[in-house]
């Protein structure tokens, strides 16, 4: 428990650093239980979600289930932390309805790849893979600008700087954008005959 409450105090550091850096307004925060909502809250309004004790929809500043209670494009910034592996092609399907064109989607999950497994593979924890998450976002049309990693390699959260091995960290931070889709395609340009008039 001391180790997930410390994990938790350090992603939470860690997102609120980069959210800093852009306009986050409006925001939604999808946490994996009640105990991960952020007490702090981003800049301008948004909404804390996190998943119900049945599984069928999601409790926190209002209660919902998919689709969410938002207009499409509604959104700036999501962060969505440790989303369940049979969860995430839903949740990232609407997340990329209710974002924003140039918003921005933040998600944490544990790394797979980090010796720190050893932590919460006895909790019968089953995150997606980094890869997985990755290939899900591009589905659905949002593009992964970085991948940053955070946490200890081994032993209890805020161990370590964070700067060594950092592929080999306890948790994946994915930033993906939504791109912006231009409204006319690009065609070939053809040289005018000023002999002639251009066809239309």
């Amino acid at each position: 428990m001391e180790s997930a409450l410390a994990m938790r105090e350090l992603e939470h550091r860690s997102l609120f650093e980069r959210l800093n850096e852009v306009p986050v307004q409006p925001w939604l925060w999808l946490a994996p239980n009640a105990d991960w909502l952020p007490g702090e809250l981003p800049q301008g309004r948004g909404l804390r979600l996190h998943p119900n004790e049945g599984g069928s929809g999601y409790d926190g500043d209002l209660r919902c289930s998919l689709p969410l209670p938002l207009p499409a494009e509604a959104l700036k910034t999501i962060v969505l932390q440790h989303v369940a592996a049979d969860q995430m092609q839903a949740l990232v399907a609407e997340c990329a309805r209710v974002l924003m064109p140039g918003g921005r989607l933040w998600m944490t999950l544990l790394n797979r790849c980090s010796p720190y497994r050893a932590h919460w593979q006895w909790h019968d924890a089953r995150p997606p893979s980094a890869g997985r998450c990755r290939m899900q976002l591009r589905g659905e049309g949002l593009q992964c600008t970085a991948v940053h990693h955070l946490g200890p390699l081994l032993g209890r959260p805020g161990v370590g700087n964070g700067r060594s091995l950092p592929a080999l960290r306890a948790v994946c931070l994915l930033v993906a954008e939504k791109r912006a889709v231009p409204l006319t395609g690009v065609g070939q340009l053809r040289s005018a005959d000023w002999r002639r008039p251009l066809a239309t």
